[in-house]
Formats: structure tokens, sequence, C-alpha cells
């Protein structure tokens, strides 16, 4: 008989053993389980409603290190010591990735080009499966703490297009984490099975899935049958995503604030403030036509409008992605089912029209465009 444990938090009983879906990104992180009462899918989140841990690391001052919000703040005031996007560095050689090696703030090292990467802090070294370990020890311990019981045992997603070198450092990562990892699980996969496709054995659909994140853009198409997914192509571009809207929205205010870039190499704090501020104006211009506000002592607006105009090449290019996917699929846009839309850049409006145009479709976007894989993983 399975032992039940009560949580005296929230009153519910818990079975022993829980099993939780991790989704593991480049930008933001998160966990999601089964509810045990409801038998359904659950994001974890804090009591003040964030479910999104930050994929950043910072190692401060006499060995303390701390992850997510708290670290994000050190990624101006602190660059070297913070590090971002290590999903990008995992299973690759200095060699993979030197041609991109400008844009990382902290120090990889470049001496040996064919083994693995390694990343200096100080005078300590660490790979990627080092750093994202801590990553998933902190989604373990958020985990935990919102359960009031202890998590072992994960199922983590991964892009398609890992390669077994990639998915071999994502399982050491969790089990240097102290996770025993059951699963290595496809993003795309892990979406549609979020949207109940795949669920009805005897269906056969063909399904394109549109990730666009904060910093990569990825397009599978897929093919379920008998509730067996294949892929049956991929394409995309791991340097593209919502944080080239943000600085081609910073970009538009530096250069009618005639701000040099000399300036903002000297004074951090006003680059960051423009960042986030443009961040700010892409989430609202989702939903509103026109974003004012002030940066320093400079006030700065964007209409709609003229977004849209900022980032429309951004988003043909995730189309053209999209055009090479059908191709090496061998398929064309009449032979797609379903197009399933994932990660949080998706939201805007902009991507979506452009999309279901191209596809000639209308979308699955009902489900939070952050939450859709770690809800298919779980």
């Amino acid at each position: 008989m399975a032992k039940i444990r009560i949580n005296i938090a929230t009153g519910s009983l818990q079975q022993e053993e829980m099993i939780v879906g991790i989704d593991l990104g480049t930008t933001n992180s998160l966990v999601a389980i089964i509810h045990p009462e409801t038998k359904q899918p659950v994001v974890l989140k804090e009591y003040d409603g964030t479910a999104l841990v930050p994929s950043v690391v910072h190692f401060g001052e006499r060995g303390s290190i701390t992850v997510g919000d708290e670290a994000k703040k050190y990624l101006i005031t602190d660059p070297q010591n913070t590090i971002f996007s290590v999903k990008r560095l995992m299973g690759k050689s200095y060699n993979d990735i030197k041609e991109h090696s400008s844009f990382f703030t902290y120090k990889i090292l470049d001496d040996d080009t064919d083994r693995l990467v390694k990343i200096q802090l100080g005078d300590r070294f660490y790979s990627p499966i080092e750093l994202s370990s801590l990553i998933l020890k902190e989604l373990k311990n958020r985990a935990e703490h919102i359960l009031k019981t202890s998590i072992t045992r994960a199922v983590i997603t991964v892009p398609a297009y890992f390669n077994d070198a990639q998915r071999q450092a994502t399982r050491d990562a969790g089990k240097l984490a102290g996770l025993d990892v059951l699963r290595i699980v496809n993003e795309p996969t892990a979406a549609s099975l979020a949207y109940g496709l795949g669920m009805k054995k005897e269906e056969t659909k063909t399904v394109a899935v549109y990730d666009l994140g904060g910093g990569t853009f990825d397009i599978s198409i897929l093919r379920i049958t008998n509730g067996i997914f294949e892929v049956l192509s991929t394409n995309g571009d791991t340097y593209l995503g919502g944080d080239d809207f943000d600085s081609a929205i910073a970009i538009h205010w530096q250069n009618q604030l005639n701000i040099s870039d000399d300036q903002l190499r000297n004074d951090k704090s006003l680059a960051q403030s423009l960042r986030l501020r443009a961040e700010e104006a892409k989430i609202f211009l989702s939903s509103h036509s026109d974003f004012n506000s002030s940066v320093g002592d400079h006030i700065v607006g964007l209409k709609k409008d003229k977004f849209e105009n900022l980032v429309r090449s951004f988003v043909e290019r995730t189309i053209s992605c999209c055009k090479n996917a059908l191709q090496d699929a061998e398929l064309s846009v009449a032979d797609i089912d379903e197009v399933i839309m994932v990660g949080g850049s998706t939201r805007v409006p902009l991507v979506k029209e452009m999309v279901s145009e191209f596809f000639k479709k209308s979308l699955h976007d009902s489900m939070n465009p952050d939450e859709v894989v770690a809800l298919g993983a779980a």
C-alpha cells in the first residue's frame, strides 16, 4: 500500500513520490506536475503567482550562488560573474560557438577547441552541465518548497534538434542536481501533448510547432501516428527571439534621443533601462495601440504600427525557417493539420497574424505559451 502524506500547508493528501515535468529553457525555466486530485497538469507557482525562473546564475563573493530573479539583477552590475543562456553551450565545444562568443558577457575558455566548453569565473572553471545543474537544483528546491515533499524524479524537455551529446549533457545536469531523469522529451512533443494531440491512439496528424522564445526560435514538423511522435524536420535560429524585438525598440529610441553607442557603453544603467523599457513597450503593445513612458530624463513613446515595422523582418526570418522545415519534410502547407504556438514571444499579435497567414490555418494558442512545454512534460 502506498504511504500517504498530509501536506499541512494545504491539507491535501499527497502521494509519497511525485514526478515533475521540467522545461529547462534558454531564457526561463519552470516546473509542472499532475495535480494529485484533479489529475490535470498544473504549473507550480510561488505565492506571488510567478512560475518562471530566469535561467540565470550569479556567482557572488565568498562563493555565494544565486539563481533566477535574484541573479538576473546582476546582469548589468556584475556581467562577468552572471551566466545566462547556458543552454546554448550544452554539449558544445569552443569550435562550435566561437563565432558567437561575443554574445556572452562572461569568459568562455578557448584553450582546447575540441573538448566541451568551460566557463571561467574567478579562478574556477565550470562546465555548462554544472551551470545547468544549478538551475535544475533551484527548480527542484522550489518544487519541494511549494509541494512540501521531496522531489527526486523528473522528465526534462530539450529542443528537437538537440544531438546525443546535448541530450546526455542535460541528463548529466539532472543527475548532478539530485534528479533521476526518467526521460528526455522533445519540446514540440511536450507542447503537442499539452494540447491533447497524440492522446487518441487511432489518430494520424501532421503538426507544426512554432516556438519563439526570448533568445531562440525553432520550428518542428511532427507526424503523430497511433500515439507515436516522429520528428520529420526541424529548423530555426538559435540567435533569434523576443530579445531582438526589445533591441529593435531600444535602438529606435537611442537614435531618436541621439544617444551614442559610446554613451551606452559607459552608462550601463542607461543601457539596461532602455532595454527594460523596450521590453515593457513590446508587452504593452500586444494589447494596446500606443505606449508612453520615460527612461531617466528622456520621454519615450511607440505606436503599435511603428513597433510592427521594427520587428517585421525578424518575424519574416521565422517564416523562412518554416518554409525550409516544410521543404526538408517534403510537405506543403496543405499537409499540415495543426499549428501549435509556443514561447512568450508568440503573444505579439503580428507573429500570430503572419504565422496563421503562412500556414493558412487558425492556431492552437489558448494555453499560456510560456507554460505549454512544462505542462506537456508533466
